[in-house]
C-alpha cells in the first residue's frame, strides 16, 4: 500500500495497517469455553481477551452462561431459552 508522508510528501509504501484480526471460529470458543466452564480460562487458552469471547458469542446470539450451561450449542445456537420448544406444541 502507498501513503504519502506527512513530511516529506514522496510516496511511502506500507506493509498494511493496524493489527490483524484473530478470526476465531465460534466452534473454537464454544469448545473452550465448555471445557473451561470460565471466559478468563477460554480466553487464555484461545489467546484472546474476555471481551472478544463476548464479542464472538454475541454475535452468534449465545452468552457465555447459555454455553457453560449447555443451553446452547453449536449447531442450533439456543435450545431454548425458558422452554423447549419441538415444534409439535403450540
Amino acid at each position: 500500500m502507498l501513503v504519502q508522508c506527512p513530511h516529506c510528501g514522496q510516496p511511502v509504501v506500507v506493509n498494511g495497517l493496524g493489527r490483524k484480526a484473530f478470526n476465531i471460529p465460534v466452534t473454537n470458543v464454544y469448545d473452550a469455553l465448555r471445557l473451561r466452564r470460565s471466559v478468563l480460562a477460554a480466553a487464555n487458552e484461545l489467546g484472546c481477551s474476555r471481551a472478544y469471547i463476548y464479542k464472538v458469542l454475541k454475535a452468534n446470539g449465545m452468552t457465555p452462561a447459555d454455553v457453560i450451561k449447555g443451553l446452547a450449542t453449536k449447531d442450533t445456537r439456543m435450545l431454548y431459552k425458558g422452554a423447549e420448544s419441538d415444534g409439535l406444541s403450540e
